[in-house]
């Protein structure tokens, strides 16, 4: 397929970011943006968040109980 060049000003920690996390998935910059940019318009990262937020929504208590369980473990052996 054909490439078009886009140009984008940003802050240079989000292109730090953007290299960074390019880098970690074996990609160049342009191709992780491309893979953003598909995965927005597709709706897939809608659906992600959403499905996180609904786990969060339904398991929350178990998380509140291991941090509290934590908190407490680390009071214990702070005496």
């Amino acid at each position: 397929m054909a490439k078009t060049q886009l140009g984008a000003r940003v802050d240079e920690d989000v292109a730090e970011l953007a290299r960074k996390r390019a880098a970690d998935l074996g990609l160049s910059v342009g191709d992780y943006l491309a893979r953003l940019v598909q995965d927005d318009a597709s709706g897939l990262r809608a659906r992600a968040v959403t499905a996180a937020a609904r786990f969060l929504a339904d398991h929350q208590a178990v998380f509140d109980e291991a941090e509290q369980a934590q908190q407490a473990s680390r009071g214990a052996h702070a005496a």
